[in-house]
């Protein structure tokens, strides 16, 4: 079976961008991961609110980025996904997510937190899993400022996000 000239064209852009990811230097692999993101990207529809946030992790200010749907907030607030992006532990960041984060929120009707760890080699293991703890207590403790409902909060992401969040 054929590919669909859509995917055949995706794959196409992704050689064209260079080396495939996992192969050669980290920062090299990075920057061909974010050269590659406009691929990836659509416009899911408006939100009612998307807004940048800093909160307070290990080694300074993590940031963090709030996309809430448009529909009303019940009274206790939303339930919540806290968004731990993809990128191989060293790529990725919170606009290489953003179409994503904003399809999860109004597809699934729920404020989605995503959260910018810091990376590798820059820095090691643990220090992702260390912001990722840091800032999902933040939006814990933050909850009510945040239209969240603490008893509703949920962690999630894609495959490194994915690790991080099973940890």
């Amino acid at each position: 079976m054929p590919l669909h000239p859509q995917c055949a064209a995706l794959l196409d852009a992704v050689a064209r961008a260079g080396a495939p990811f996992g192969a050669g230097d980290a920062l090299a692999v990075r920057s061909a991961y974010l050269a590659g993101t406009p691929n990836f990207s659509y416009d899911p529809g408006p939100l009612g609110r998307v807004e940048n946030l800093s909160l307070p992790g290990p080694a300074g200010t993590i940031p963090a980025r709030l996309y809430e749907p448009v529909s009303a907030a019940p009274a206790a607030g939303r339930p919540c996904l806290v968004y731990y992006h993809g990128g191989g532990w060293s790529a990725g960041d919170l606009d290489t997510h953003d179409h994503l984060c904003r399809h999860l929120a109004l597809a699934g009707d729920f404020s989605v937190i995503a959260i910018d760890y810091r990376l590798a080699p820059e820095h090691p293991f643990p220090a992702a899993l260390e912001d990722c703890l840091a800032a999902t207590r933040a939006v814990r403790e933050r909850a009510a400022a945040l239209g969240i409902d603490p008893t509703r909060l949920a962690v999630g992401g894609d495959s490194a996000g994915g690790s991080l969040a099973t940890l």
